[in-house]
């Protein structure tokens, strides 16, 4: 398959047709149609639907284009680089983390970062939701805890303990004779649900009825400390609260951990400015999460 021919259908497939393909790339509309035909030819299948008004892709076109645009992207910016006696990161880089990272840390850091690497325009988006990073577009991903995904590679940062903690007037349950897990009312993160039994004491497991939902870590905190029931979540995420009696700390979970790590994708060639961005990651969160591990 002929890199170029790639490269220039891929350009038109993203932005959406031959005269915005022209106008961005400087080039008549004529040539970049005749070397989608010569793709077209080459591969022996129809990539655009042409009959329409506004040019559309075919299943196999939306197939190729999703899985080449961006290593096509990658591999020119690599050859740029190495053409230019340099593999300096450059280019977009599209960032999501946690939204607690993103409040607290991450204008500095993306301050720093940019200073580090002056020709690398970096776009961090914070929310707690769990993103796509193939299908929308992101580099590079920073996750708690995250879920097993072969298509993802990466490195942990660190980790800290999970407590459960409470409202400071709630009482905790007493153990059962018998061992059984006490039932109590809980606040949750809406994609992050432990349902438990968590160990309070060494007689004592309580089982969360979730009551409430919620996106954000900060979010969950606060209802806890506004009574609406015991929640668990990272150390550093309610010290404050606690020492300023706000809410209780009813144990320490054993065995469990808030885990941060920093992931792109394997199955895209990993250019200079993601591993730059890995790196200083990395390095700069690493003393903050490392108590655990």
């Amino acid at each position: 398959m002929d890199l170029g021919l790639l490269a220039d259908f891929n350009l038109v497939a993203s932005e959406g047709g031959f005269g915005k393909a022209s106008r961005v790339s400087a080039r008549p509309k004529a040539t970049l149609s005749r070397r989608v035909t010569a793709l077209e030819e080459s591969l022996g299948v129809r990539l655009f639907e042409r009959g329409a008004r506004k040019l559309q892709l075919t299943e196999d076109g939306c197939a190729l284009h999703e899985r080449t645009s961006a290593l096509v992207a990658e591999i020119l910016e690599v050859g740029q680089s190495l053409s230019e006696g340099s593999l300096q990161p450059r280019g977009k880089l599209r960032v999501s983390v946690p939204l607690l990272i993103g409040q607290t840390m991450l204008g500095r850091l993306a301050a720093e970062f940019c200073r580090r690497y002056p020709e690398v325009e970096l776009e961090v988006i914070a929310e707690d939701r769990y993103v796509d990073i193939v299908d929308e577009g992101y580099d590079v991903v920073v996750r708690v805890n995250p879920r097993a995904d072969a298509s993802l590679v990466g490195r942990r940062i660190g980790g800290e303990a999970l407590v459960v903690v409470a409202p400071p007037g709630m009482q905790r349950p007493r153990p059962a004779r018998d061992g059984t897990p006490r039932h109590v009312p809980a606040v949750a993160m809406t994609h992050l649900v432990d349902t438990g039994p968590w160990q309070v004491t060494e007689r004592l497991q309580v089982v969360p009825d979730v009551r409430i939902r919620l996106s954000s870590l900060l979010m969950v905190r606060d209802a806890v400390c506004a009574g609406a029931g015991v929640a668990l979540l990272p150390r550093t995420v309610v010290d404050e609260a606690a020492a300023d009696g706000h809410l209780a700390l009813w144990s320490t979970v054993p065995h469990q951990t808030s885990e941060l790590w920093v992931l792109h994708t394997s199955r895209r060639l990993v250019s200079a400015k993601v591993s730059a961005f890995v790196d200083f990651l990395v390095d700069a969160l690493r003393d903050r999460h490392s108590s655990a591990g």
